[in-house]
């Protein structure tokens, strides 16, 4: 019996989380009742070690430091003239709104590295002057959905973050690996939105021209004021991982530093801004730590109780391995985004995922990048898409359910074409850290 014990792990975990207590506790719960009943007091020790582990990983440092930029940039006044200033540029093109709101959810994207608080922030400035301008529902909740999805497939990525270490991965690997994808998609989503408005232009209506139209020295003046410093940030925080010039958690305390300087001279920078930033960060960084350190305690038991041997036991004997024992972990990893956050389906799964994939010599930085896609179109899908939920939580009441649904569902197929196209050709994900590191 006690063979089996962790398998029994993971039905117990479900339980939990169908009765509604928090993943955390759940994985926490199910690894002290199975641990103890398994090692007795021995267990104990474990847990001791594991806690040790995870509030030492200097590569961890870089997650509360990542939120707080994002916190502050929130409140800087950056993303108001970004918006304004790429919408200069859009505006003579169809579905102009619709544009801007995709192009700046990649750009901060590449800022917060937070789904959800990219989401939430193009949102806020985009869904009142599409809806003003007659766009399509589905259009505008496609739009910022999608958008939001971004902030898992660009750097610096949190999920990133929690993932490489769990992995065996280098972050600054995975890092320079989804860069590429994640911007390939941004480009399938952009010339979506492009094709779709220039078709059918009742479901991106023009804009009239507000006042006389800038030169474009104008222009470019307006752009530089506005972009430079996010670029600027934007390097200084990715260019310097990619460069091996600094860690994860060095470059990400330098972008907290820059995002103070920004707010600074944009002249928003005051003591309860700070604050609010200060407990925004905390909450969020609590939450993630528990989460990781609940999905190591929990990882920890499984293993010690000869769960990874059952499952390579129990793959075999139902004649599933190679790729299809890959094909399967991923449709899990899918599954899994209809009822857990992203976080907490890395921890569950990639801690099995990983001996698997490296018994079957598939290249971990590549199934890394997969995995990565597989997490982000859960994030995106119906019925339980958190994306939705949060643009749920700041739409107005004729936004419906329904549209969100509606407008979803063509940004899910272009996620799936990203995904083949990095399985057909890895060097999609490859090429960019040979370049960089000559892996």
């Amino acid at each position: 019996m006690s063979e089996f014990i962790g398998l029994l792990m993971f039905p117990a975990l479900l339980v939990l989380i169908a009765t509604g207590i928090p993943i955390a506790f759940s994985m926490l719960v199910v690894a002290l009742f199975f641990g103890l009943m398994r090692f007795g007091d021995a267990a104990m020790s474990l847990f001791v070690t594991k806690t040790i582990d995870v509030s030492s990983n200097y590569v961890l440092g870089a997650i509360p430091l990542f939120i707080f930029m994002g916190a502050i940039l929130q409140g800087s006044g950056v993303a108001d003239r970004l918006f304004q200033a790429i919408y200069m540029w859009t505006r003579r093109l169809p579905g102009s709104l619709a544009l801007a709101a995709m192009l700046m959810c990649t750009v901060f994207g590449a800022v917060t590295g937070i789904a959800g608080a990219v989401e939430t922030l193009v949102g806020l400035l985009a869904l009142p002057p599409m809806l003003k301008h007659g766009y399509d529902k589905s259009l505008i909740s496609g739009t910022i959905c999608a958008g939001g999805s971004l902030g898992t497939a660009i750097p610096p990525s949190i999920t990133v973050i929690v993932l490489a270490p769990i992995a065996n991965v280098s972050v600054g690997d995975l890092f320079a690996g989804i860069m590429l994808p994640g911007l390939l998609m941004a480009g399938l989503f952009t010339l979506y939105i492009l094709l779709v408005s220039w078709l059918r232009p009742d479901f991106a209506p023009a804009t009239p021209p507000e006042g006389d139209e800038p030169s474009f020295i104008e222009k470019i003046k307006v752009t530089f004021v506005a972009l430079v410093p996010t670029v600027a940030l934007i390097v200084t925080v990715l260019g310097t991982i990619l460069a091996g010039v600094a860690t994860p958690t060095e470059a990400a305390a330098c972008g907290a530093f820059g995002a103070l300087v920004l707010s600074a001279l944009n002249r928003r920078l005051n003591f309860s801004m700070v604050v609010a930033a200060l407990y925004q960060t905390l909450s969020i960084t609590a939450m993630i730590m528990l989460i990781v350190l609940a999905g190591n305690i929990f990882a920890a038991v499984f293993y010690a109780s000869g769960g990874m041997t059952e499952v390579k036991t129990i793959l075999t004997d139902y004649g599933i391995a190679g790729w299809q024992a890959i094909a399967f972990i991923m449709v899990l990893a899918f599954l899994g985004g209809f009822m857990l956050d992203l976080i907490s389906i890395v921890l569950i799964l990639i801690p099995i995922a990983m001996p698997l994939v490296v018994s079957y010599g598939v290249n971990e930085l590549w199934f890394c990048v997969l995995f990565l896609i597989i997490l982000q179109t859960s994030y995106l899908s119906p019925p339980m898409a958190p994306s939705i939920f949060y643009l749920r939580a700041i739409a107005p009441v004729e936004l419906r359910l329904a549209d969100m649904y509606r407008g979803v569902v063509p940004f899910i197929v272009l996620q799936v074409v990203t995904f083949l196209l990095v399985f057909t050709f890895p060097e999609v994900a490859l090429w960019l850290p040979r370049v960089f590191y000559g892996n």
